[in-house]
């Protein structure tokens, strides 16, 4: 049998991860920079290295899987396309209104974030659609021709259109992206049923805005990154990763990218998932910090959580049932990730105040850290890391070489001498900082749910996640620190764990009461339908999918749902079911009438195997290493340590810390007074005990 191999590519701010999976079970892993201005030239660059690595030629490929920041660095640079919405007459404002809420009660501080799509360009047309699905007024087709018109003269790439209760009868809305279409082929256009068929018209309208603002962007770079790897002999079908930890096929991304702007992040979730499912560990916060941000998940009871909307804005993300209004509003499934801009290329300043700071701006790629040697200027979390101590001469396999001198030079004129303190004492206040910020996403997804964070296993992964866990872990008062193989490359790993999936979603707004089976019964195959049609275009076996449903249910009078999964339709059970999710969410048990919302169906395509971490062989890439050594590492502020650094494969027992164990695509910092060792899926535990 011939060997093939999955490619999986996550892209980063920093550098770009590749993990090659054999079909005899080899991996293979690289680490290159990432190339912002051309985000497929480091693809390519990099699928070339592990290809060599591996004796594999790019028709060999079966499979390429890609995570891409595009998406979120569209929105986050403000860089997506000129955009136009069409809407019903009388509803123009619904972005600028919004939820008439703040993110914070007492923050005078905050600006609302500009609409994606400016007044000017959110057009009106004639058309009304009751709350029942009656189409009083029927669209009138001309006001839809001078938007375009309109539109064209303006330089708008990409158009929206959103009617008021479209999601009970799309006739309107339908008729009306067609005639676009028809009239002005060149312009993008996006229906709201097409991506968010429910009830609430700002959710459904900004998620519908979002997906014209990025989609131009996102379908122009995934345009040139096929072309580039058919031009190299890559025949694989392209797979992007979505925001819920799955995959879908680079044509659906192209025309629904809102369903992809958390692509990549949530893959590492996906595969912590399944390594905790792989070593019997329930109960993990999935900890991942790269170049720009550092996020955190909760894998509760085997489960991961999961969300259907998101607010995606800078700095400070956290998911919260109460937190609202703070960015652009996208209603899809999603993983429930809290972010907060602080990466290893964070940069430290001074602020007014003349206190120390450090994120949400970062380095990036280019110039990036002053230790790479590339023009930057600004010292960052890495500079700091490497002063102290904690960080290799060499990163990403030995390919760069850091500029320590350098690193030391730009913290004692920017910060040092400002602030009265050594360049040690600096360094060490950036790397606290740091920490303290990435505790907050911690703290997100444990404490503000009511879970006690010593419960749990802090697992760690992206480039710079091992260099800080345990101290995050010593300072949340947990004692386990799980290091998975190729932590480095976890996130390009967690997406090979994922599987082709499709959903749908339809409007069932009724009392849980009033809801009979037959109605549910006919909404589900409609469904099933849906999704065999997706799937089976898309090139997968009907035979091979598999679906699961869930059903939005509130209490009345109340905005909130909760997804029930459910199999079979049983009012009463869907009743008590909810009132336990809603006592484990909520921390009491409600007594009032239940309302069903919508209901959702997830579907699988494809091999159904899931990644087996106990199966795979230790990751290939390139050797940077220099062999065992020592060196100083500043564990503590006034007082440098005489550390041992040992090779990650030199570690085949438990040994004492302080100790920095050094791999080709991240480096682990075990301090004074843990203990590590080996486990059977190639990973690190480190146990750790009171603070030195």
């Amino acid at each position: 049998m011939a060997r093939t191999a999955r490619l999986s590519v996550d892209i980063g701010g920093t550098f770009t991860d590749l993990v090659l999976l054999a079909s005899d079970g080899a991996t293979y892993s690289a680490k290159v920079s990432s190339t912002p201005a051309a985000p497929e030239d480091a693809v390519v660059t990099g699928m070339e290295q592990v290809l060599s690595a591996a004796g594999l030629a790019p028709g060999e490929l079966a499979e390429v899987l890609h995570g891409t920041t595009v998406g979120s660095n569209t929105l986050l640079q403000k860089l997506g396309a000129r955009s136009g919405l069409i809407t019903t007459r009388g509803f123009r404002d619904v972005l600028e209104i919004g939820r008439l809420r703040t993110p914070g009660m007492f923050d005078l501080t905050w600006d609302k974030p500009e609409p994606l799509v400016s007044r000017r360009y959110r057009l009106e047309a004639e058309e009304r659609t009751l709350a029942d699905g009656t189409i009083k007024v029927p669209v009138r087709l001309a006001d839809i021709q001078a938007a375009g018109r309109f539109f064209e003269n303006e330089g708008v790439e990409s158009v929206a259109i959103c009617f008021l209760n479209s999601y009970k009868n799309p006739d309107n809305e339908r008729r009306a992206a067609e005639a676009f279409a028809d009239g002005f082929p060149w312009i993008a256009v996006t229906a709201s049923v097409d991506v968010l068929p429910e009830a609430g018209e700002y959710e459904r309208t900004s998620t519908t805005a979002v997906n014209a603002y990025v989609l131009p962007p996102l379908r122009g770079y995934l345009s040139r990154l096929e072309q580039k790897l058919r031009a190299r002999g890559v025949t694989a079908p392209l797979l992007i990763g979505n925001s819920n930890g799955g995959l879908s096929s680079s044509a659906v991304a192209r025309e629904k990218p809102v369903f992809f702007i958390s692509s990549g992040r949530s893959s590492g979730a996906v595969g912590a998932q399944r390594l905790g499912a792989a070593i019997g560990e329930a109960n993990l916060v999935a900890f991942d910090m790269g170049g720009t941000t550092a996020s955190a998940a909760l894998i509760h009871r085997g489960v991961l959580a999961r969300t259907h909307e998101y607010e995606f804005r800078a700095g400070m993300s956290v998911p919260s049932r109460f937190i609202k209004a703070g960015g652009y509003m996208m209603r899809v499934p999603t993983v429930d990730v809290a972010e907060v801009g602080n990466g290893a290329g964070s940069i430290a300043a001074i602020d007014p105040a003349g206190l120390l700071t450090v994120g949400p701006r970062s380095a990036g790629a280019l110039p990036g850290p002053v230790c790479y040697g590339l023009g930057g200027t600004q010292p960052t979390v890495t500079d700091a890391n490497v002063v102290l101590g904690f960080l290799p001469p060499r990163l990403a396999g030995g390919s760069l070489e850091l500029d320590v001198v350098a690193a030391r030079g730009a913290i004692a004129r920017q910060l040092g001498t400002t602030l009265g303190l050594s360049i040690e004492a600096a360094a060490f206040g950036i790397r606290e900082i740091a920490n303290a910020n990435m505790m907050r996403a911690i703290r997100a997804v444990t404490m503000e749910r009511g879970l006690d964070p010593r419960d749990l296993t802090l697992l760690a992964f992206g480039g710079s996640g091992p260099v800080h866990a345990c101290d995050l872990a010593r300072t949340l008062g947990i004692t386990r620190v799980l290091f998975p193989p190729s932590p480095g490359v976890f996130t390009a790993m967690g997406m090979l764990a994922g599987q082709v999936e499709h959903h749908e979603l339809r409007s069932a707004q009724s009392r849980l009461e009033l809801l009979d089976a037959e109605t549910v019964g006919l909404l589900r195959t409609e469904m099933r339908m849906a999704a065999v049609t997706s799937l089976s275009a898309q090139g997968y076996d009907p035979s091979t999918v598999r679906f699961s449903d869930e059903i939005d249910l509130r209490l009345e009078g109340q905005d909130a749902a909760l997804s029930i999964p459910f199999e079979g339709f049983d009012a009463v059970a869907l009743r008590t079911a909810f009132i336990a999710a809603y006592r484990e969410a909520y921390g009491y048990s409600p007594t009032d009438t239940v309302e069903s919302v919508a209901l959702r169906l997830h579907a699988h395509a494809g091999n159904s195997e899931p990644l087996d971490f106990t199966r795979l062989s230790p990751m290939l890439g390139q050797d940077g290493g220099r062999g065992d050594y020592r060196r100083d590492v500043w564990f503590e502020r006034h007082r440098a340590t005489d550390t041992p650094v040992i090779r990650r494969e030199g570690v085949t027992a438990a040994l004492d810390g302080p100790a920095i164990i050094e791999g080709d695509d991240t480096t682990i910092v075990i301090p004074p007074g843990a203990t590590v060792e080996p486990n059977a899926t190639g990973s690190l535990v480190a146990t750790l005990g009171a603070a030195a």
